[in-house]
């Protein structure tokens, strides 16, 4: 079964003023899934789509649960992370026992959201590269911080010390609310949109300044031009107070037991509302793509005239 909460609008249509949210009934992380066409979950996320499993609740242990209801104690940050490479937990000040609970739910997410997508997402199979396993305890809504970090504002990610090169951010998530409270998000408008209205007021990178970042350990890797110009995106939206208030968007709540897959790097998101969130990150090279014009590379690309990545 698959709906769609945009208008009626066809959810495998051209790219939509704000992003089509299609549902699709799964209701075990390890498939098989039934989907209407091959690669249908694949095309609705390429042209910028967001699909949303509202049955497919991640399972939690006794220990996990009882650890909510300690409420937003297990860090000062706003997410805890786990890195599956290292097998380490950071951002919280809980104790040892409290992270061991920790860790071992955001390692079985990442497992879990890893056979997701190998299932549902057949295409990109051997392609997709984990990322970070982050656990969002905290209620969005009241929650101070800078502009620049504050994810109540619409953006795309970009990541200050990790440059992609050009690589897609697909990021799935799972609204853990224990008291049936919903996730809420702005959506906003299409990619080209965004690069149209910021770009041409964004300057190139100063020459030298990928080594210098990098030899001065700011940058994890060499940023490269197409990084430059994401981070600049993702500046330029949060800090614009009027395309915060009137460029096109709409409001999404997704249900307490919800699972929702997205591109975040081309999705113009907002998170507003909400407590109690798993969120897996995943890395794909641009040329896994079914359809690789569409890519936030590409996109920019074509607009500034350049080759801005090695890909």
């Amino acid at each position: 079964m698959i709906e769609n909460d945009n208008h009626g609008d066809s959810c495998q249509g051209e790219e939509a003023i704000v992003p089509d949210v299609c549902r699709l009934a799964v209701t075990e992380w390890n498939g098989p899934f039934a989907q209407p066409e091959p690669d249908y979950a694949v095309r609705v996320l390429e042209r910028g789509g967001v699909v949303l499993l509202p049955q497919l609740e991640f399972p939690l242990r006794d220990v996990e649960r009882a650890l909510m209801v300690k409420g937003s104690s297990p860090g000062s940050r706003k997410n805890v992370s786990f890195d599956p490479a290292k097998g380490h937990l950071r951002g919280s000040t809980a104790d040892d026992a409290d992270q061991a609970v920790l860790a071992a739910m955001t390692r079985r997410y990442a497992a879990a959201s890893k056979a997701l997508l190998g299932r549902l997402l057949p295409h990109y199979a051997g392609a997709l590269v984990p990322g970070r396993t982050s656990y969002r305890p905290f209620e969005v809504a009241g929650r101070s911080s800078s502009w620049r970090k504050d994810d109540t504002r619409l953006h795309v990610d970009s990541f200050p010390s990790s440059p992609t090169g050009g690589r897609r951010i697909m990021r799935v998530f799972s609204n853990l609310n224990p008291e049936g409270r919903s996730r809420r998000w702005r959506l906003g408008e299409p990619f080209e949109a965004i690069a149209a209205h910021f770009v041409g007021s964004i300057h190139g990178p100063v020459w030298g300044s990928a080594t210098a970042l990098r030899l001065l350990g700011v940058t994890k890797r060499r940023r490269s031009a197409y990084d430059h110009y994401m981070l600049a995106l993702h500046d330029s939206m949060k800090a614009d107070s009027k395309y915060q208030r009137y460029s096109k968007q709409d409001v999404f709540e997704f249900p307490a037991g919800a699972t929702w897959i997205v591109y975040t790097d081309q999705v113009s998101h907002a998170a507003i509302a909400g407590q109690f969130v798993l969120e897996q990150t995943f890395y794909l090279p641009v040329q896994a793509m079914l359809e690789v014009e569409r890519s936030p590379l590409r996109v920019l690309e074509r607009r500034i005239g350049r080759k801005l990545a090695s890909v």
